[in-house]
């Protein structure tokens, strides 16, 4: 961050809205919004608690597989639509309906015919993360070099060669940029279905603090789920850079 000509260390912006937080939270304007000083000696009281190791190992287990079945589906789909102009054709309306559709609409339907538990949950997760990956999977097949694809025919590779040593390599860049979205958009829908569908895991301390107004209770849960949402994040990013030497060599 450059401020007046300066460059700042790279957590200087955290830093100030830090401080900005700690000056609202010890000026009592509202009450919804405690000093950050109290928030983070609240975060280190709860962490040892049984209630907070349940709700984490509860949320991460919908997460990392809502996450991993989005994956799984929507890596492979986007190559294929990316490869096929009529799957392209079939599939690619409905992607991006339920790309821009509000997809917290579907959690009844949802409900109805999968239940009231993780399972849900696990699939709201999924719906939120799935979409963008298939489209930034299509994105990246569309931009490979069709010499590549042909020189890998003209060798007699089979379609299963192709696929993973042709397309996935070659969209690899675009294909960690849309899990890294993904990602953020299934943090998200793993706490709206923990809301709507089974008050569990960070859902139900979400509840449970707000109703009590232990405001500082809750800022502490909502502060380990940025964190963990922007460790991933980042993580990803850094895969990104790694591999963008693929997009040169496209």
């Amino acid at each position: 961050m450059i401020v007046l000509g300066y460059r700042l260390p790279g957590m200087s912006s955290l830093i100030i809205w830090g401080l900005l937080w700690e000056i609202v939270g010890q000026s009592g304007l509202t009450f919804f919004i405690p000093p950050l000083s109290e928030v983070v000696t609240t975060l280190f009281s709860m962490i040892g608690t049984t209630a907070f190791q349940t709700a984490l190992a509860q949320t991460a287990y919908a997460f990392l597989v809502g996450v991993g079945a989005a994956i799984l589906i929507g890596i492979p789909v986007g190559i294929l639509m990316g490869k096929s102009r009529l799957l392209d054709e079939l599939l690619l309306p409905w992607v991006n309906v339920f790309l821009s559709a509000p997809l917290t609409a579907l959690v009844p339907v949802l409900m109805v015919l999968f239940g009231f538990g993780m399972k849900s949950i696990i699939i709201t997760t999924a719906l939120f993360a799935v979409w963008i990956i298939i489209l930034n999977s299509r994105a990246g097949v569309k931009q490979i070099n069709r010499s590549l694809v042909e020189m890998a025919q003209s060798f007699g590779a089979s379609p299963f060669d192709a696929f993973f040593k042709i397309y996935f390599w070659a969209a690899l860049p675009e294909i960690l940029g849309g899990v890294r979205i993904g990602v953020i958009r299934a943090v998200k829908g793993v706490i709206i279905g923990q809301l709507l569908i089974s008050i569990v895991g960070f859902g139900a301390l979400f509840e449970l603090y707000s109703a009590n107004f232990l405001m500082g209770h809750f800022w502490a849960v909502l502060i380990v789920l940025f964190a963990l949402a922007f460790t991933i994040s980042e993580f990803l990013a850094y895969l990104e850079r790694k591999v963008s030497y693929y997009a040169a060599k496209r």
